[in-house]
């Protein structure tokens, strides 16, 4: 069983993500922006972490970068609505930064296991 932390500052948006976990017997926290997600990070550690990019706070890509130099082995998915700001793909710049996979919203159940089962084969 891996512990999996879900990003976002859209509750609606994390309950839902969290509902297509169920049944993946996986440990999942939630936090509510960056900053909340670093610190729980801190506290109970993941294996992967899910994370929007667009929060208040603290946003998704200095998230992703903090993860990086805090816990190196814990997984990244990006997942981001946001689209193109100033010709850069939001997803882009977050791969580019550190997330093994990134999703655009809305994606499906389906994608998301896919990616946590190929980030998290052994667990």
């Amino acid at each position: 069983m891996a512990t999996i932390l879900v990003i976002d500052d859209d509750a609606a948006m994390r309950r839902i993500v969290v509902r297509m976990l169920e049944g993946t017997k996986h440990r999942i926290l939630e936090a509510k922006d960056g900053q909340h997600g670093l610190a729980l990070l801190a506290q109970h550690g993941a294996d992967l972490v899910i994370t929007d990019i667009i929060m208040p706070e603290k946003e998704g890509i200095q998230t992703i970068r903090e993860i990086q130099e805090r816990s190196p082995d814990t997984k990244i998915i990006a997942m981001s609505g946001g689209g193109m700001s100033r010709n850069l793909m939001f997803l882009d710049v977050a791969r580019a930064f550190g997330a093994d996979v990134a999703l655009a919203k809305p994606f499906k159940p389906q994608e998301l296991i896919e990616a946590i089962d190929r980030l998290l084969p052994a667990v």
